[in-house]
């Protein structure tokens, strides 16, 4: 089940005319695989959370994330 902003299998979405990239970001569980608007905030989050940005980058790079 994906929630609304939520976007499975997508490397691109779109919100209020922006292009969001996937990318690896921050909050306070941890880090995590995503997309963020520079407009709006938070977009939704595409992965669990990881202990460390290393493991998180790792995880996008080889695309090994699984997919929420």
């Amino acid at each position: 089940m994906t929630l609304p902003g939520e976007c499975v299998n997508a490397d691109r979405v779109e919100c209020c005319g922006e292009t969001l990239k996937i990318e690896v970001l921050m909050s306070t569980a941890g880090y995590y695989i995503g997309f963020f608007c520079p407009k709006c905030g938070h977009y939704n989050r595409e992965s669990g959370y990881y202990k460390t940005k290393e493991m998180a980058d790792k995880a996008l790079e080889t695309n090994g994330f699984y997919r929420l």
